[in-house]
Protein backbone atom coordinates (compact mmCIF):
# COMPACT_ATOMS: atom_id res chain seq x y z
CA UNK A 1 0.00 0.00 0.00
CA UNK A 2 2.90 2.39 1.00
CA UNK A 3 4.29 1.60 -2.85
CA UNK A 4 1.31 2.72 -4.50
CA UNK A 5 1.02 5.82 -2.41
CA UNK A 6 4.66 6.86 -3.16
CA UNK A 7 4.39 6.30 -6.85
CA UNK A 8 0.51 7.67 -7.43
CA UNK A 9 2.47 11.20 -5.31
CA UNK A 10 5.52 11.09 -7.46
CA UNK A 11 3.40 11.23 -10.32
CA UNK A 12 1.44 13.70 -8.92
CA UNK A 13 4.58 15.80 -8.30
CA UNK A 14 6.38 15.70 -11.48
CA UNK A 15 3.32 16.30 -13.60
CA UNK A 16 3.75 19.90 -13.66
CA UNK A 17 7.14 19.94 -14.56
CA UNK A 18 6.39 18.65 -18.32
CA UNK A 19 3.58 21.92 -18.29
CA UNK A 20 4.62 24.45 -20.84
CA UNK A 21 4.36 27.97 -19.38
CA UNK A 22 3.84 30.34 -22.51
CA UNK A 23 3.14 33.60 -20.02
CA UNK A 24 6.90 33.14 -19.04
CA UNK A 25 8.28 33.97 -22.10
CA UNK A 26 9.35 36.81 -24.01
CA UNK A 27 7.32 37.97 -26.76
CA UNK A 28 10.25 37.74 -29.33
CA UNK A 29 10.81 34.18 -28.07
CA UNK A 30 7.03 33.38 -28.37
CA UNK A 31 7.84 34.84 -31.84
CA UNK A 32 10.77 32.65 -32.23
CA UNK A 33 9.52 29.46 -31.85
CA UNK A 34 6.02 30.18 -33.63
CA UNK A 35 6.40 26.60 -36.12
CA UNK A 36 8.00 24.28 -33.69
CA UNK A 37 5.60 24.09 -31.15
CA UNK A 38 3.88 20.80 -30.50
CA UNK A 39 0.55 20.08 -31.75
CA UNK A 40 -0.37 19.27 -27.80
CA UNK A 41 0.93 22.88 -26.84
CA UNK A 42 -0.99 24.67 -30.12
CA UNK A 43 -3.53 26.11 -27.97
CA UNK A 44 -2.30 27.60 -25.48
CA UNK A 45 0.52 28.52 -27.45
CA UNK A 46 -1.97 30.27 -29.91
CA UNK A 47 -3.82 31.85 -26.95
CA UNK A 48 -0.84 33.36 -25.52
CA UNK A 49 0.61 34.75 -28.42
CA UNK A 50 -2.60 36.28 -29.90
CA UNK A 51 -3.10 37.92 -26.25
CA UNK A 52 0.28 39.89 -26.78
CA UNK A 53 -0.45 41.23 -30.76
CA UNK A 54 -1.70 44.48 -29.26
CA UNK A 55 1.26 45.28 -27.21
CA UNK A 56 3.81 44.24 -30.14
CA UNK A 57 6.05 46.73 -31.68
CA UNK A 58 6.74 47.39 -35.33
CA UNK A 59 9.60 45.36 -35.46
CA UNK A 60 7.90 42.48 -33.39
CA UNK A 61 4.73 42.41 -35.49
CA UNK A 62 6.33 42.38 -38.81
CA UNK A 63 8.17 38.93 -37.25
CA UNK A 64 4.84 38.15 -36.39
CA UNK A 65 3.18 38.10 -39.21
CA UNK A 66 6.12 36.93 -41.13
CA UNK A 67 6.07 33.76 -39.16
CA UNK A 68 2.33 33.45 -39.27
CA UNK A 69 2.93 31.07 -42.04
CA UNK A 70 4.68 28.76 -40.27
CA UNK A 71 1.54 28.27 -38.23
CA UNK A 72 -0.53 27.58 -40.76
CA UNK A 73 1.43 24.41 -41.91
Amino acid sequence: MKRIITTFLFFILTIPLYAVDYSEMSTQELIEIMGYVEKKNLNKFNKELKSRVPTMNTQEKEKYKKNLKKLEK
